[in-house]
C-alpha cells in the first residue's frame, strides 16, 4: 500500500497502517533527533514522543508530504527537549562509562589507527559545532546536509518560508565553518585555509 493509502487508513483508526508509516520513517526521525540532541536516550524519547503526538494529531494532517509533517513534529519535540534542558541541565553518567558513538561495524580495515582517531576527533568537533548552533540553524543544517532534504522539504518540516530556510542554512554553515576553523588540524588538508 502506498503512503497516501496508509495515511488514509491510519486516519480511519487503522493502527497497523500507522505502524507501517512509523516503520518507514523511524530511522530518519531518530537520526534527526539524535543529531539535534546528541544523546541516544533523549533522541529515543523525543522520537517516541513525536510518534505519539503524530498519532494523536493524525486527524489534523491536511495532506502533502507525510514525511515533512512527521519531521516537523520530531523537530518540535527536540526543541521542547532543548528548552527543558535549559531550565534543568543534566549530565549522563553513561557517557563517562562507555563510548556510545563507537561501533565495530564502522571500523575500516584499510584505515590506520591514526586515521581512525582523526576521523573520530573530527566527528566530535562537527557534533560540538552543531551543538553550538542555535536550534533553528542546527535543525536546518541537519535536515539539509546530513539528511539530504530539499529546501522545500525543510521549509515544510520547519514551518518557515523558503527564504528563511536558505538564510538559516547559510548562517548555520558559516558559523559551523568558523567553529571548525578553530580545530583546523582535524580538517582534511583540502579544507584548511592557506596560511599567509
Amino acid at each position: 500500500m502506498e503512503e497516501q493509502g496508509l495515511v488514509a487508513a491510519a486516519r480511519r483508526g487503522d493502527v497497523q497502517a500507522f505502524n507501517k508509516l512509523i516503520l518507514t520513517y523511524q530511522t530518519l526521525a531518530y537520526n534527526v533527533a539524535y543529531r539535534m540532541l546528541h544523546d541516544q536516550d533523549a533522541a529515543a524519547d523525543a522520537t517516541q514522543e513525536a510518534f505519539v503526538s503524530a498519532f494523536r494529531a493524525l486527524q489534523g494532517f491536511r495532506g502533502g508530504s507525510f514525511k515533512a509533517w512527521l519531521l516537523r513534529i520530531v523537530t518540535n519535540a527536540c526543541y521542547d527537549h532543548l528548552r527543558a534542558l535549559k531550565r534543568r541541565p543534566t549530565s549522563s553518567l553513561d557517557e563517562l562509562l562507555v563510548d556510545l558513538d563507537h561501533s565495530a561495524i564502522l571500523d575500516d580495515a584499510k584505515e590506520t589507527p591514526e586515521e581512525y582517531a582523526l576521523r573520530q576527533d573530527l566527528s566530535r568537533a562537527i557534533q560540538a559545532g552543531l551543538d553550538h548552533l542555535p536550534p533553528d540553524q542546527r535543525a536546518t543544517v541537519i535536515l539539509s546536509d546530513i539528511q539530504g532534504l530539499s529546501y522545500d522539504e525543510i521549509a515544510q518540516v520547519t514551518g518557515v518560508s523558503l527564504g528563511t530556510v536558505k538564510s538559516r542554512l547559510s548562517r548555520g554553515r558559516a558559523r559551523l565553518r568558523d567553529l571548525l576553523q578553530q580545530e583546523r588540524e582535524l580538517l582534511p588538508a583540502r579544507y584548511r585555509p592557506m596560511d599567509r
